[in-house]
């Protein structure tokens, strides 16, 4: 072997070294990505097609300019509660067919930011309900919510509530009966500012410790502990033991890694985990699936968990706001707005 050979061999191996280290040097640092895994497909965030009628009905309430008449509905909405809602009555000189009040209704059920539901009181059953086709209705009534995450309804929107109630009692011809707006924007004063000193969204952020996260690294791994992929990109969730209920917890990233063209090759290095404390039961022990998944997950992802302001939530930390979330649901029992109620469940949205 001459010189020359040995000489190219050995450059030969150097550039093999470099290659294999300049690999071995990406993979260590990019992402990391899911083990390969076989078996069933992962389930989904239910969404309004995959939930019963009055779960559709309620989370259309709180989506912008959804027209009613399009909505397959086979059971009544969400109950109009007069300790939310500002109600209006509507009087027919003789009960209606549902058929004519479907094709009659407010082809939208908000007023600027705030919903309103419009049920009828079945001349057969006596239950009041969402119409329907092939029933008929003796009396109705026109709820509009007075407080949401939003704020307090404001006189322009109690307005446009009155104009479209109108407009709709008019065309089943009907007397409509409100109540007074100074009255209306007073009593959602007073519930907004209880909603606003009440309200509660915890929120843990994990920060990794070293290797950044590939999208499908934290979905296979928040996937052992019951989270699934959400409705929207960037979020995954635990879902609720009750059917049509809001999730339990939300695991959420950047979207933007979700919307990526190769969502493998994203890098992740922070997570948020969060509990909306009015949306489930104290029953379900939100805090304690809160806690536990926030402590498993940073376990799991080698992660830190910090507050908003970057400081490490402590077991001392949690405990405190463990207190606090009791304080909490006392004060909205006593306010018969128990966390996870229908009723709580709309004020808080």
């Amino acid at each position: 072997m001459t010189l020359t050979v040995a000489l190219a061999m050995l450059a030969g191996l150097v550039l093999l070294a470099v290659v294999v280290h300049s690999a071995w040097t990406a993979r260590k640092n990019g992402p990391r990505l899911p083990q390969p895994q076989t078996g069933e497909a992962p389930r989904l965030e239910p969404t309004l097609t995959g939930l019963g009628d009055d779960a559709a009905l309620e989370q259309a309430a709180a989506l912008p300019d959804l027209p009613l008449r399009h909505m397959a509905v086979t059971r009544r909405a969400a109950r109009i509660d007069a300790l939310i809602d500002a109600i209006a009555t509507l009087t027919p000189e003789h009960p209606i067919s549902g058929d004519m009040v479907l094709t009659h209704l407010p082809p939208t059920r908000r007023a600027g930011g705030k919903p309103f539901h419009i049920e009828g009181l079945n001349a057969e059953t006596g239950e009041w309900e969402f119409p329907r086709a092939g029933q008929r209705y003796g009396e109705f009534q026109a709820g509009l919510q007075m407080a949401n995450r939003l704020g307090a309804v404001n006189e322009i929107e109690y307005s446009e509530f009155v104009q479209k109630i109108q407009a709709f009692a008019d065309a089943i011809g009907a007397g409509a009966d409100f109540p007074d707006m100074l009255d209306v924007v007073a009593r959602a004063r007073e519930l907004d500012a209880f909603s606003s000193q009440h309200d509660a969204q915890l929120g843990a952020v994990l920060v990794s410790n070293s290797v950044a996260w590939s999208v499908g690294y934290i979905q296979q791994c928040a996937g052992r502990h019951g989270f699934v992929p959400g409705s929207v990109p960037g979020r995954l969730v635990m879902p609720s033991a009750e059917e049509g209920a809001p999730p339990m917890l939300v695991l959420s990233f950047d979207h933007n890694a979700a919307l990526a063209d190769d969502p493998g090759h994203a890098a992740l290095r922070e997570l948020t985990l969060s509990l909306d404390v009015p949306q489930t039961p104290e029953s379900a022990e939100p805090f304690a699936a809160w806690h536990e998944s926030a402590r498993r997950l940073a376990d799991d992802l080698d992660a830190t968990l910090v507050d908003d302001e970057a400081q490490p939530i402590t077991l001392h930390a949690f405990a405190a706001i463990g207190q606090e979330m009791q304080r909490l649901y006392r004060a909205l029992e006593s306010r018969d707005l128990a966390a996870g109620s229908t009723a709580a469940r709309r004020l808080f949205s």
